[in-house]
């Protein structure tokens, strides 16, 4: 686990043992190469050198709560306010008003707090897709995110409003949320999230990411580059060639549809569901704010 630079000298080591054998992770602060960096490490490594009231915040607790959210260059911690905070340049210091609580033996904002913080250096999708992850590591609800949203003022309260609005439970990854948002921010239907099929004995058989049941229309996000066993993949194969037999038609997303070429894909996607019957809305340029693409 991480530990101080003062530490390691009274336990003996040398500058060179420390270079060989750990990564500094803040000015100060190792941990042994071997260690797997997720978010509670740092989040310790972070409170071994914050003020001493201080908890880790915004990016670094969502971490902590296995969330996803962008890569912070610094990590961010709080402390109450009018405390007096950190000079350090390596920590990005808020005065909070926020009362922690313990988490894996951390002080760190709740769920919901941390989801407020977050609107305040967020954008819409991002925020989104930190809501998604908070349900899908059941750390909060989509309820819950909905009434503590409605109750917040200030800065960001308004965009933690609408993004909380935009929360779905039974999201398993972020491009699924960023296909969601597309699709939305773009005025196309949003699509029943997570549609499971059961068999008699309530068993699930089949899922898909997004659909229209009536219609029998999916789209899918295909991230097979992250399957690593061939026979996983096979079998997701069959269980879409089932689909197919069932007369649904799966429309599969990859990356580079939601980021090199979203415009193709708003326009694909309208097409499509317009041949198969699904209501339209009226378009919307939203989308490019979020998905600018890359020509």
């Amino acid at each position: 686990m991480p530990f101080t630079y003062r530490r390691a000298r009274e336990a003996g080591m040398t500058r060179a043992q420390l270079r060989r054998d750990h990564v500094c992770l803040l000015r100060s602060v190792y941990v042994d190469r071997r260690v797997r960096v997720d978010g509670y490490v740092r989040a310790r490594a972070v409170l071994l050198v914050a003020p001493a009231d201080a908890f880790v915040s915004h990016h670094t607790a969502a971490e902590l709560w296995g969330a996803v959210v962008p890569h912070a260059v610094r990590p961010h911690v709080s402390v109450p306010t009018g405390r007096p905070r950190s000079a350090r340049e390596d920590l990005v210091v808020h005065a909070s008003s926020r009362e922690p609580v313990m988490f894996r033996g951390q002080r760190v904002t709740t769920p919901m707090d941390t989801f407020l913080d977050c609107a305040r250096v967020l954008d819409l999708v991002d925020l989104v897709v930190l809501g998604d992850s908070l349900v899908a590591r059941r750390r909060i609800s989509p309820e819950q995110l909905r009434q503590g949203a409605q109750e917040s003022t200030g800065r960001g309260s308004r965009l933690a409003r609408r993004a909380a609005g935009l929360v779905r439970a039974g999201v398993d990854s972020p491009m699924e949320t960023r296909s969601r948002m597309l699709r939305v921010l773009a005025g196309l239907p949003e699509l029943e999230t997570d549609i499971r099929f059961h068999d008699e004995r309530g068993d699930l058989v089949r899922r898909l990411d997004a659909g229209d049941r009536a219609t029998r229309t999916a789209v899918e996000y295909d991230g097979r580059h992250h399957i690593e066993r061939e026979r996983s993949w096979e079998a997701d194969l069959g269980r879409r060639e089932d689909f197919e037999d069932a007369q649904w038609r799966i429309v599969v997303l990859v990356a580079a549809d939601i980021y090199r070429t979203p415009g193709q894909t708003v326009e694909r996607l309208r097409r499509i569901f317009a041949q198969r019957g699904i209501r339209l809305g009226p378009p919307s340029d939203e989308w490019r704010r979020y998905f600018p693409g890359q020509g």
